[in-house]
C-alpha cells in the first residue's frame, strides 16, 4: 500500500526544496533500509508538486514489491525551520 505525501500550501513562484529518495526496507513498518548503498536518490525539486509526480512514478513501478518505499523530503523546512512559523 502506497501512502501519498500531503500536499501543505505554497507560495507561488518560491523555490521551496523537496528531496525525493527511497529503497527497500527491512521490514513491513519500519524506516530502516535493507542496504543503504542501494537507497534511490531520485533528486531534489524545487516544489513540492514536481516532486510529488517524480515520487508518485517511483512508488508506482515498484508497487509489487511490498517493502519498497519512496519519501519526500521537505529541505526548504529543514534548511529554514523559522519560515513555517513567520506566517
Amino acid at each position: 500500500m502506497t501512502t501519498e505525501p500531503k500536499a501543505p500550501p505554497e507560495p507561488p513562484g518560491k523555490q521551496l526544496l523537496h528531496l525525493v529518495f527511497g529503497g527497500e526496507l527491512a521490514a513491513i513498518g519500519s524506516n530502516e533500509f535493507r542496504d543503504l548503498s542501494k537507497v534511490d536518490m531520485v533528486g531534489v525539486f524545487p516544489d513540492y508538486a514536481s516532486a510529488r509526480v517524480a515520487w508518485k512514478a517511483k512508488a508506482q513501478a515498484t508497487v509489487d514489491n511490498a517493502l519498497m518505499r519512496y519519501y519526500v523530503v521537505h529541505l526548504h523546512r529543514l534548511l529554514d525551520p523559522d519560515e513555517d512559523r513567520a506566517g
